[in-house]
């Protein structure tokens, strides 16, 4: 009995050691500068569009030029069995480009007037949450950041995004997460406030209550993650992940991955009837500084494998510039990276890849039947197809007064045929981040 005691106990007192930081003093504040400037040309029958003269004109170039703050604070925990700490988040955006012609596309890439022309700063509380510890367990709520299969932050602009709710994590077993949530709004990359959720390639008009979720995953040699979602009235899906490393890079390794996702109408089918399952496998081969990547990716059922918008809920292998996620599609990449600290050259690397999509065809979509709702537009896709070229090129600061700074550079170019939704660019990026830790 005494024994037993002794191993609940344990289970439920917080691990505070002795001289443990606590609240203030295991606080941190970092600020992250971050330089983001893209040029974006579009190519074939693909067109961007400006307001001009209280009418839509068609243009092919698009400028986005930012320079954004990151400030992040985040507070230790009050000492007792249970632990209370906060996050916070103040996120700001300066627009550099703000040529009524080179902001295209509306609020896509920045924030915009009821005109189209770019605003000159915005600002939002970004992560604004409060954390509650207990043993291995801790519950936040609020604005928060999220990296898990179902709801991941989306980084592609000067600013990421982020969703409010509640999320749970455990980590009492060493390399096991258990994870729950639910959230019932998006913050979005160029917005300054929050908004209802909606899907990424459905009908933007259909909004969900929230999202929820459940999952586990395992980290080791081998890895494996199990997900199961419910967006509600929308979807159900589940996901599952396994991946590992075999040998050593030394000489010679290999990194097998797989990712599977299921998609099942639920509740009130508010984009209507979903089935559909999508699948990528991938092997990547590694020996010192080199490493060659082989994926392949397919969807299988007649609308868009689909995720929450402002996320990168997809962890498929052909998640790149496009998604490769079309109903009934199948796609390969090549890639192979390069990581340079293997000739003395530590925090230079560079990534280079080709991808290649076809056979998209929604003509079979029967989404609608019964009444339902028609949540794809998809049944004008038949034998679509596209593919992209990729380059990143990439530094990040070993030392010094900047140590940590990071100078990435992407250039890619896609081409779309038949319809396919990404259509035809051309694009260079360069982003730089600063960070500075404050204390």
């Amino acid at each position: 009995m005494q024994r037993r005691t002794f191993l609940c106990c344990a289970l439920i007192t917080p691990c505070v050691a002795a001289g443990q930081p606590g609240f203030i003093d295991g606080s941190r504040l970092d600020l992250n500068l971050r330089h983001y400037y893209s040029n974006q040309h579009t190519q074939g029958d693909t067109y961007l569009a400006i307001r001009k003269d209280g009418r839509l004109t068609p243009t092919r170039l698009r400028e986005t030029w930012v320079q954004a703050a990151m400030l992040d604070y985040a507070s230790g925990y009050t000492r007792g069995v249970l632990g209370i700490g906060v996050d916070a988040s103040l996120y700001s955006a300066i627009n550099l480009s703000r040529g009524h012609g080179r902001v295209a596309n509306g609020g896509d890439r920045v924030l915009v007037d009821s005109d189209g022309d770019a605003i000159p700063t915005w600002s939002r509380l970004a992560v604004g949450a409060l954390r509650l510890r207990l043993a291995g367990s801790t519950l936040r709520v609020g604005r928060q950041r999220l990296d898990n299969p179902i709801l991941r932050y989306k980084d592609n602009r000067a600013l990421p995004s982020s969703f409010q709710g509640v999320a749970l994590s455990n980590q009492s077993i060493a390399g096991l997460q258990l994870d729950a949530g639910r959230f019932d709004r998006a913050i979005p990359r160029t917005g300054t406030g929050s908004e209802r959720l909606t899907s990424t390639f459905g009908d933007r008009a259909v909004k969900a209550d929230s999202i929820s979720y459940v999952g586990a995953r395992y980290s080791g040699a081998l890895s494996a993650s199990l997900y199961g979602s419910h967006l509600a009235d929308t979807w159900q899906q589940l996901y599952v992940g396994l991946g590992g490393t075999l040998g050593d890079r030394a000489r010679l390794a290999v990194r097998p991955a797989f990712h599977y996702y299921r998609t099942r109408d639920s509740g009130q089918q508010q984009l209507g009837f979903i089935d559909n399952q999508a699948w990528s496998l991938a092997a990547t081969l590694e020996h010192q500084a080199h490493g060659l990547t082989l994926a392949w990716q397919q969807v299988e059922g007649n609308e868009y494998f689909d995720y929450v918008w402002e996320s990168t809920g997809n962890y498929m292998a052909n998640s790149l510039y496009s998604d490769y996620n079309g109903p009934n599609e199948r796609s390969w990449q090549l890639r192979y990276d390069f990581d340079a600290s293997a000739y003395g050259v530590p925090g230079l690397s560079l990534g280079l890849w080709h991808a290649k999509g076809w056979g998209i065809d929604g003509s079979h979509y029967q989404g609608d039947r019964n009444g339902r709702h028609a949540g794809y537009n998809v049944r004008g896709l038949r034998g679509a197809r596209h593919e992209e070229n990729g380059l990143v090129i990439g530094y990040v600061l070993q030392g010094g007064a900047w140590r940590d700074t990071s100078v990435r550079t992407i250039v890619y170019n896609h081409r779309a045929h038949g319809g396919q939704i990404d259509g035809s660019y051309d694009e260079v990026r360069l982003v730089v981040n600063m960070p500075l830790r404050l204390f």
